[in-house]
């Protein structure tokens, strides 16, 4: 097999686009608390968000040659996920390659290793989701692979998995169960809003389940209450 793959099943356009009126932290909820990447990979910026098909690179710590390779494969709504195995010795992408990486229209570049130039980046409004920043430029030489499975952030991403994050962080959904849980995400919506606001009206304000979670846990005897 190829270490890099040009064709892969992308998540269609339109769940993508109902998947974006949600927070990564609903589908996290309702997926069963799973696929949350590693809280290392934050924002470059708080108002930065994305969300699109996984465009997955591995490459070596240090080295970016397989980021510009992918660069030339990516298709607009993209989103690079690259393997950088959490080095923070120096950044494998800065301001010169996000600025490509906007003018191709991708969706967004999540990298589990470090980047630089972020002052420049946050002007960019590009989004960009790393794990910090150093200003040491990488080497250009070391071989990696493209648009197979990958681990980022303790999770494993598949291309054209969903990818999604906000000022909380990045979730990862499998491609096949994006459809099956938009529904899920509509109804945590709905009861949340409405715990939301009848805490407002100074309602609700003790958790229906909180007893018995008590008495499972084994805090409180069977039958007493807070």
């Amino acid at each position: 097999m190829s270490d890099i793959l040009t064709d892969f099943t992308r998540l269609a356009p339109e769940l993508v686009k109902a998947a974006s009126a949600f927070q990564p932290a609903i589908f996290a909820d309702v997926a069963g608390r799973r696929g949350a990447l590693h809280g290392r990979i934050k924002a470059v910026s708080p108002t930065m968000s994305l969300c699109g098909p996984a465009f997955t690179v591995e490459v070596r710590p240090g080295d970016n040659l397989m980021i510009h390779a992918a660069m030339t494969l990516a298709r607009p709504g993209d989103v690079l996920v690259i393997d950088g195995k959490g080095d923070e010795t120096c950044a494998l992408m800065g301001a010169i390659m996000m600025n490509a990486c906007k003018v191709l229209e991708l969706g967004g570049v999540v990298v589990d290793a470090a980047v630089r130039d972020v002052i420049e980046l946050r002007e960019l409004g590009f989004p960009v989701f790393s794990v910090g920043t150093n200003p040491n430029g990488p080497t250009k030489n070391v071989p990696g692979r493209i648009n197979h499975p990958i681990s980022a952030g303790g999770v494993t991403v598949h291309p054209g998995d969903l990818v999604i994050a906000d000022a909380d962080g990045v979730v990862v959904i499998e491609r096949d169960r994006v459809a099956a849980l938009l529904p899920e995400a509509e109804k945590k919506v709905a009861a949340e809003t409405a715990r939301i606001a009848g805490i407002r009206r100074k309602e609700a304000l003790r958790p229906g389940w909180l007893d018995a979670a008590l008495r499972s846990a084994g805090v409180l005897k069977p039958g007493e209450t807070l």
